[in-house]
């Protein structure tokens, strides 16, 4: 392994250049510590080398630890896991402490070497907290690279020291938005944050001057020094009291206590805030471990980003399929979500038609995007040459013969299949035979919508969530005669805009609406039984939800639920399950209570459509029972309801992949993302115990929650899914 090297130069200089073979961003491996620390020793043990600078030969510095290393250190740290991470996080912690004390003596801290950081490009994570225990951070003035400790994000903290000295650096105040909101600055910020010392156009010269010129003063850093007091104030001083009030309210206010992470992080901050440094990392490493040991952070890894990135890069794409890059799509409807899909194409560099019924409704789906563009370029994200260029790539129009050369279309006209199989003959009247062609729906069977075209081989589904441009999750459904050219297509468009696919097989309300579906109507039921709407509401963001069904039913709109109600309970016949839902649903619609697009639904809503609380309207026509459930068993019907239908999905062979089926609930309606997904949290809670539950639920609520045969065998087997089904996600 050569993942450091030295270069010891004429002038008195070791230069440390961090370069991953066969990787395009640095990323630290165990493997790589000793190494560094064995160039390190040997500098300092020089006397002919008078100073360090540690550098990258890449553009960039370092992207973090590998998390895939990340997500098995646990399994990895032997028969007793917590010691084992603890003893490998303080020996990181001694490598970077060297570094920082430089083999300065301990009482007079003189006779230490100078040693810089040199970043050319983005330093992310451990790409930070190296440079933080060096005694200067340069860093090129780079615009687009970016600066901060993004750990949060993925369910884990700044571990090997990146808490402890930001916020000796900097204060718990200051420091809080780059620790507990993973805040990424570009350099200029990041100085003016106080994060790096310089920006200067060559950093490895700029270092390597630095070093040459530094006295004993200058490589001491503040808490090493006498006298040393923490900006903002420790805990127990005035104002950093307030502070530390201030920040364990918001962290329990935004995560409500279901993030190991955050609640971890602030715990190291202000138990580490009152003892000397040395300590200060050991409080950081057993909280570190805290978060290692629980079953959150290794599934958030998991799901969030190894996962994610895989199905980005092609997991689940047809192997024998060239390059189907997009050119030029059609878009089919300039409504809200054409105009969304316009807008994320043209985005991409790709071509756009936007076609309507009516020029003045295609211009309508355009200014869409002139006006998203207008604000980009008013916030400084976006140059108006981009803009122009951007907006001057869509093409609004009503005429089909436009959609010539077109290599795929997307339609998005309104949910009615003999409006879609119009539209699917006339685009096919003007498209060659190689066009493939997309249906934007939500519910209807792909298999039937296809029959409209003249090739459904090249008929395939692509479900964009709404708003288009926010939404991360991309559903692409393959119908039974849907080929693999047609999936392949789907897949390279969505990552041309930069979106994460899932792919599933056709069957009613695809993956997502038949997950959600049941969370919606779950809570609704409640309502019906007399069961508090304020404690459906919060039982279901204290589990992690980011909306209570109730909210998602107003924001998605009241009678958009009696629609589907109505068509499912058509095609299912004396089978429909849902008549207790339809009785709320069907009585708020003829109340012309349709959520916030009517300022009335569950909650009622001010001139300005905020909500200002749930509504006494509803309270009065369900009011509530003497005896209520208690928190668990609503948090358990409201997350049974989705993860048993994820399991159907799998057992049905709609989902083909259980990344797919975690990724998807993650992104495309927000199922706590704390537990990795839904086959995450049923993998966290056991399936023997889940299937236990599942019978407790069934004889107390319904036939809903009977246990799938799926689950009831892994049960009996004490099987995991991503034991029985991970392959290269288990191994993850």
């Amino acid at each position: 392994m050569n993942d450091f090297t030295m270069v010891k130069g004429d002038d008195g200089v070791a230069v440390i250049t961090w370069d991953v073979q066969g990787k395009s961003m640095n990323v630290m491996s165990m493997e790589a510590w000793p190494l560094l620390d064995s160039l390190v020793d040997d500098a300092l043990a020089d006397e002919a080398v008078k100073g360090i600078v540690i550098t990258s030969g890449k553009d960039s510095f370092a992207g973090g630890m590998d998390l895939n290393v990340i997500a098995k250190m646990k399994e990895s740290a032997g028969d007793n896991p917590a010691k084992g991470l603890f003893d490998g996080i303080m020996n990181a912690h001694g490598i970077l402490r060297k570094i920082e004390r430089a083999g300065m003596d301990p009482k007079t801290n003189k006779g230490g070497k100078p040693v810089a950081a040199a970043l050319p490009g983005t330093a992310l994570g451990i790409g930070l907290e190296i440079p933080l225990a060096c005694h200067r951070i340069f860093c090129a003035d780079n615009p687009k690279a970016k600066i901060g400790l993004p750990e949060i994000m993925v369910g884990i903290f700044p571990g090997m020291g990146g808490t402890t000295r930001l916020v000796r650096k900097m204060g718990a105040m200051a420091a809080s938005p780059l620790l507990l909101e993973g805040k990424l600055n570009d350099p200029q910020k990041a100085k003016m944050a106080g994060v790096v010392d310089e920006v200067v156009d060559d950093p490895l010269a700029a270092a390597k001057e630095w070093v040459l010129s530094a006295k004993d003063a200058d490589i001491v850093k503040p808490w090493d020094a006498k006298g040393y007091k923490m900006p903002g104030g420790a805990p127990y001083h005035p104002a950093g009291f307030m502070t530390f009030v201030g920040a364990s309210a918001m962290v329990n206010g935004k995560t409500k206590g279901v993030y190991p992470a955050a609640k971890a992080l602030l715990s190291a901050v202000y138990e580490g805030a009152m003892v000397p440094f040395d300590t200060a990392l050991q409080v950081e490493a057993r909280w570190f471990v805290n978060v290692l040991m629980n079953p959150s952070s290794a599934a958030m890894i998991r799901s969030l980003f190894i996962n994610k990135e895989a199905l980005e890069k092609g997991a689940v794409r047809p192997a024998d399929v060239a390059d189907q890059s997009v050119k030029k799509v059609g878009v089919l409807g300039a409504g809200m979500m054409g105009a969304g899909i316009a807008l994320v194409s043209a985005q991409a560099g790709i071509e756009v038609v936007l076609i309507d019924q009516k020029q003045e409704a295609a211009d309508k789906g355009k200014a869409y995007s002139e006006t998203y563009a207008q604000k980009g370029v008013q916030r400084k994200k976006i140059t108006e040459e981009k803009a122009q260029a951007m907006l001057d790539r869509i093409t609004a129009t009503t005429d089909y013969a436009a959609l010539a050369g077109c290599d795929l279309i997307i339609e998005a006209v309104f949910e009615d299949p003999k409006i879609k199989a119009e539209v699917t003959k006339a685009v096919d009247a003007v498209t060659g035979d190689d066009c493939i062609f997309a249906t934007n729906t939500s519910t209807l069977p792909i298999s039937q919508l296809a029959k409209a075209s003249k090739n459904a081989e090249n008929f395939i589904g692509i479900h964009f969530f709404s708003p288009v441009e926010k939404m991360l999750l991309v559903e692409i459904i393959k119908g039974k005669a849907t080929g693999s050219r047609a999936v392949a297509k789907a897949l390279d468009y969505v990552r041309q805009i930069r979106k994460t696919p899932i792919v599933v097989n056709d069957a009613r309300f695809f993956y997502a609406n038949r997950c959600i579906i049941p969370y919606i109507n779950e809570g609704i039921r409640m309502v019906k039984e007399g069961v508090s709407p304020a404690l459906i509401e919060n039982a279901a963001k204290l589990v992690g939800m980011p909306l209570g069904p109730l909210q998602l039913v107003d924001e998605t709109s009241i009678d958009l639920g009696a629609k589907i109600a109505r068509a499912t309970k058509a095609a299912m016949g004396d089978a429909y399950p849902d008549a207790a839902v339809d009785d709320v649903i069907f009585w708020m619609e003829g109340e012309g209570r349709l959520g916030r697009k009517s300022s009335a639904g569950f909650y009622d809503y001010d001139e300005k459509g905020k909500r200002t609380g749930l509504s006494a309207v509803v309270a009065a026509q369900y009011p509530e029972a003497e005896d209520q459930p208690d928190l668990i068993t609503v948090q358990h019907r409201l997350l049974f309801a989705q993860t048993l239908e994820a399991v159907r999905a799998l057992e049905e062979g709609v989902l083909e992949d259980i990344r797919e089926g975690d990724v998807g609930a993650i992104l495309g309606w927000g199922f706590a993302p704390w537990s990795g997904g839904p086959l995450s949290w049923l993998d966290m809670i056991g399936s023997p115990y889940a299937a236990e539950r599942c019978d407790q639920l069934e004889e107390a609520f319904g036939a809903r929650f009977q246990c799938p045969a799926l689950l009831r065998e892994m049960a009996g087997k004490g099987q995991s899914f991503y034991g029985r089904f991970g392959g290269e996600a288990a191994a993850a």
